[in-house]
């Protein structure tokens, strides 16, 4: 569905709205759903799709998946969680998971960024380099 500039501008300010110190506020964005749906004002579905399209972009940015190939220490955890706080700010969801297809070393993802420092990536761009 196109959305129009008259609704992504509106989706943008009703998200904006949402956001408090940074972070988005999970109660006034359902309140904010809610009021939209009931008043019905023009174009209220792509203005929803848009709100709902910022809010999942939103979470996904606040989000850090971090593989490694074997289970981390609690110590070095700790290390990675302080590194992305710095370099993403407070309120970064972790979670941290095995992968043993890695190899060795780790991939973390946040939002759209991937740092991919994986052996089985090395791996992977020396076999290009060949083929």
């Amino acid at each position: 569905m196109k959305v129009s500039k008259q609704a992504k501008r509106e989706a943008k300010q009703l998200f904006r709205s949402c956001v408090a110190d940074g972070l988005l506020d999970e109660q006034r964005a359902r309140q904010v759903v809610k009021q939209v749906l009931e008043t019905k004002p023009r174009g209220y579905l792509a203005i929803v799709s848009h709100f709902l399209r910022l809010v999942k972009l939103d979470l996904e940015r606040r989000t850090a998946k971090v593989e490694t190939a074997d289970a981390l220490p609690p110590d070095l955890q700790a290390k990675v969680q302080a590194g992305l706080a710095r370099a993403y700010g407070p309120g970064l969801a972790l979670s941290f998971a095995r992968n043993p297809a890695l190899l060795g070393g780790m991939r973390i993802k946040v939002g759209s960024d991937v740092y991919d420092g994986s052996v089985q990536a090395r791996l992977t761009a020396l076999q290009e380099c060949f083929s």
